[in-house]
Formats: structure tokens, sequence, C-alpha cells
């Protein structure tokens, strides 16, 4: 079988398609400009560039490497009738959750404000309310949303989520649909978006979401730059409404030098790292789903095109 690879990174691309080539024996493997257009059966991707994967006539699916694939739905000529197949896993969750956990306990416990008070060494002591009296909500309940909800739980935080549609988690409220978002927001002293990419989710961090937060909330958006107003965020923090926000996405990324998210005192800024999966981990998913996906057509991890996710 043939497999053809893009990512934007040319000598990420050529370790990627070898990594590949020894978790495939017997298959052949090869970058985008290198491959036979009609012998590619399977194209495995980040970020492809718009009209590559159309030039493969005879695609049984597309792997995205991550367990996105708005990157992969963003392209105006990919081909409607591919199976889409996402690389997920049980790293991939838990690198979610401790970055999750880190950040939620950052913003709990004030410490951008005492390392500015060291900074300034100023000793002074932030008392706050324990966890149980912290509320806390997660957007998006499905496998990482629901995962670091339970985990949040678990640390005893008073947490409810927030999903399309009605879900059930033990020991945590839940939320469903528009109708019951300001009730889902009136509750959460820090914010976590976990929430899939689509056109009913683009622009969600807005302007008119963050006025129904709590005055002083704080805000951590680890699912996809494209769900934040940037303007709106920078507004919001600078007239107190919201206190603090921690961003691993962006909606360019690498985020550009001169972004103003890299140097306002209320923003961290990661550099999508919150489940970024190894490479080895990676290579071994997405070989154990194209064996499994050409010996039966299907395999757990193909993606509901549909729903974006």
């Amino acid at each position: 079988m043939n497999v053809a690879l893009y990512v934007p990174d040319a000598d990420n691309q050529d370790w990627w398609v070898k990594l590949l080539q020894g978790l495939l024996p017997g298959w052949t493997v090869t970058d985008f400009e290198s491959a036979v257009p009609e012998a590619v059966r399977y194209a495995v991707v980040w970020r492809p560039r718009t009209g590559d994967i159309a030039k493969f006539p005879n695609l049984r699916a597309i792997v995205s490497i991550g367990a996105g694939i708005d990157h992969v739905l963003a392209d105006q000529d990919l081909p409607q009738d591919v199976p889409i197949i996402r690389t997920v896993g049980d790293d991939l969750t838990q690198r979610m959750l401790e970055y999750v956990a880190l950040h939620v306990l950052r913003h709990h416990r004030d410490m951008p404000r005492q390392l500015q008070a060291q900074a300034e060494r100023d000793w002074h002591s932030i008392v706050v309310p324990v966890a149980p009296k912290r509320g806390v909500g997660v957007m998006g309940l499905g496998n990482l949303g629901a995962a670091a909800a339970r985990v949040l739980s678990h640390v005893g935080f008073s947490v409810r989520g927030w999903s399309k549609s009605i879900k059930t988690l033990e020991g945590i409220e839940t939320f469903a649909g528009k109708d019951h978002l300001a009730d889902f927001l009136g509750g959460c002293e820090i914010l976590v978006n976990l929430l899939p990419l689509t056109r009913e989710t683009e622009g969600i961090l807005n302007a008119d979401l963050f006025a129904q937060l709590p005055k002083g909330a704080c805000v951590i958006n680890c699912a996809r730059g494209p769900h934040l107003v940037d303007e709106d965020l920078l507004v919001a923090l600078d007239s107190g409404q919201i206190k603090q926000a921690t961003l691993d996405v962006f909606h360019q990324e690498p985020l550009p030098a001169d972004h103003p998210f890299w140097v306002h005192p209320a923003i961290t800024v990661t550099p999508h790292i919150a489940s970024r999966i190894d490479a080895e981990t990676g290579g071994r998913l997405i070989a154990e789903n194209l064996k499994v996906f050409e010996e039966t057509g299907t395999c757990p991890d193909v993606a509901d095109s549909a729903r974006g996710y």
C-alpha cells in the first residue's frame, strides 16, 4: 500500500516518512511531492495545503496527525467521500489532563500574581478559597473534555460541564445546548474550552460570553485558536471582566512575534503543547489504524466529518 505524508516543516516531514516506513514494512511511504498520485491510497497530514489531497484520485482514507480534523476540513477542495481517521490515544488524553490540571491550579492559586510579587520582592501572601468552593467549567464533554472534568472533580473543584447534547457525568453538573449556556457560564470562575471547532463553535469565546462569566473569571483555551475572538479577550482583560487567560492555540501558528498576546501581563502563552503527542507514539497509533483500515475498511477512530469531529 502507498502512503503519502505532509506536514508543514520539511525536516519534520522527512522524519515522519522514515518513522512510518519503519512501522509499515511492505508498504511504501513518501512525502506528497515524491508520491505518484494514482498509487496513493492513504494521505497522512497535518495542516495540508488546499488542493493537495484532491490530487490523489484513489484515496481510501485521510489520517489526521492529531485528534482534531478541522485542519483537514479547512481544505476547500477536499474530496467529500473519503473517510478521515483521527489520531487519538491514552497518551494524548493524559497530556491534556496534565495541562488542564496544571493551569486550572495555577489560576486557582493565583500563581501569576504570586510570581509578580516575587519579581517585585514583595512578601505577599495570597489566600484563596479551597477547591470545592471554586467553580470550574469545561466546555466540550467529548473524550478529552469528560476526562478533564473528572480529574478536576477528583482534585476537589466544583465542576460543571457544557456540551451540544446532554451528557451525564457522575459528580459533575452538566448543561447542554444554547438555551442553557448562560446558566452554565454563571458558575464558572475558571473556564476551560475543549470544544471541537465547528461552524457553530467558531468565535464562541467572545465578548458576549465573557460578559456572562463572573467578574474576574479566568479563561483557558486549549482547543483551537478560532474559538477565540482575540480582540474581545484583550478588551475583557483590560476591563477586569476577565482576570487572567492561558492560551495554547491561536488563529495563526506560530503566533506572530508582534501579537499583543506575547506581552500582555495577564496572558500565559504556550506553543500548542497541551496534548501534542510525541511522534513515536503518534506514529504507532497511525500505523495501527492504517493496518486495521486496510484489512476491514474502517477503524474505531474514523471521524464524523459532517459533525466536524
